[in-house]
């Protein structure tokens, strides 16, 4: 697979510069990238207004909650421990929504703080009636559909677990009526995907619940906008896919009299390629005439863990202070014992290798690893081989390169273990 020497925001001269500073690995955001993507979700074709939400699993780093937050986005959080952390990043409560597979323990303190709730399952639909019975609540249900990359990113249809089957509708009935209960918000969530009929098909499942739910004033439609990391991906168009659901809004409209408001959550497409992973070329190695020629980095799964579990493709690019001419194939692999740690395999089958043609390598060289400010930082087989966690940089506006987290020192990751005498 081709691949070229073009990062999406760093050149030598920057990355040269965040590496002598910080240290590599490390991960690099583009502030100028956030707000343009954020931009973009704020502007998401809407009938009765938008609400939009910042998946915050994406990338939950307090600078990017701050940043989001600051241009109007809400919050959608995946644990309480989440919702915890968004309000110490100074999250007002009230902006953050709570869709867990996990209900917290401390549930209630949440509550109490103002926060939004969905219930994904009848068990914590009856949890929360008990805890706050007369309220106002929402309830994410399964619209029986889903739409994904692979089986890992597809989070709707019979084989997900996420969110209330539809065709227990008369269950959650049942229970709105038991503890007087008020459903405002319906919440449905596919997977990636890009395809504007597949939106559309989507939206249609999702009135056919809210008619069923005359107290129901809002429709979250999840996220999952298909981001193109790789040059021959696309990325969603939010206009296009945006449209034919605006329309489907005033048409229920139209056909009911209730206008309903809308919610989206995207995390990748805030975050994706607005992040890179900045390491450096620490080994060239070769299995010989028959094998393959490797490249090793001081970083791997432990930094990026999608290329080793979903067969996740991400851009790489050595960057070099005199660029080779010549050109050569090569596997890329981490730092890791582990001989799953392979940042290039063959598209969507960890399992198998896949070489990227990149300039003759050398150690030393600087290599950025695109496309991974989503599901990077925030999802890593945390100290895995006892490597610290890496530092995070914000790269400004104006060029500026800010630490938003410092990396980790050594002797923390063994801080909190208990000798036995």
């Amino acid at each position: 697979m081709a691949s070229s020497n073009q990062s999406n925001f760093l050149t030598y001269t920057s990355a040269r510069a965040i590496a002598d500073e910080f240290g590599a690995p490390v991960y690099v955001y583009d502030e100028a990238t956030l707000r343009a993507n954020a931009e973009a979700v704020l502007a998401f074709p809407n009938a009765y207004g938008l609400t939009a939400r910042y998946a915050m699993k994406a990338c939950p780093n307090a600078a990017v909650l701050k940043l989001f937050t600051g241009m109007g986005l809400h919050i959608d959080a995946s644990s309480g421990h989440e919702v915890r952390r968004a309000i110490a990043a100074g999250v007002a409560p009230e902006k953050i929504s709570l869709s867990a597979q996990e209900v917290p323990v401390d549930l209630g303190d949440l509550l109490g703080l103002g926060i939004q709730f969905n219930a994904c399952s009848l068990q914590q639909l009856e949890r929360y009636g008990q805890l706050r019975p007369g309220t106002e609540v929402g309830v994410r249900l399964n619209p029986g559909a889903g739409s994904g990359g692979n089986n890992r990113t597809n989070v709707g249809g019979p084989s997900s677990s996420f969110g209330i089957w539809h065709e227990f509708v008369p269950q959650v009935k049942e229970l709105v009526a038991k503890y007087d209960l008020k459903l405002i918000r319906i919440h449905t969530h596919i997977g990636s995907g890009s395809d504007p009929d597949v939106w559309l098909k989507v939206s249609q499942m999702n009135f056919s619940l809210v008619a069923q739910f005359p107290d129901v004033r809002i429709l979250n439609v999840g996220g999952g906008y298909k981001v193109g990391r790789m040059p021959d991906e696309k990325t969603t168009d939010l206009q296009v896919i945006g449209q034919p659901m605006k329309e489907k809004f005033e048409a229920f409209a139209a056909e009911t009299g209730r206008e309903i408001r809308m919610e989206v959550e995207p995390g990748t497409y805030l975050v994706a390629n607005a992040g890179a992973l900045l390491a450096e070329v620490h080994d060239v190695v070769s299995t010989g005439e028959d094998g393959y020629d490797f490249i090793k980095l001081n970083t791997g799964m432990t930094e990026l863990l999608r290329p080793s579990i979903y067969g996740a493709q991400h851009p790489i690019h050595l960057l070099q202070a005199a660029p080779a001419a010549a050109q050569k194939d090569y596997v890329v692999v981490g730092h890791c014992c582990e001989s799953g740690d392979i940042l290039t395999p063959a598209p969507g089958d960890p399992e198998l290798l896949a070489t990227r043609s990149l300039p003759l390598a050398s150690t030393g060289d600087l290599c950025v690893i695109d496309g991974a400010g989503a599901y990077a930082a925030a999802m890593t087989p945390k100290h895995y081989n006892s490597y610290p966690e890496a530092a995070e940089v914000l790269l400004t506006v104006e060029g500026a390169p800010k630490l938003i987290r410092r990396r980790q020192k050594l002797e923390d990751i063994w801080a909190n273990e208990v000798p036995v005498a």
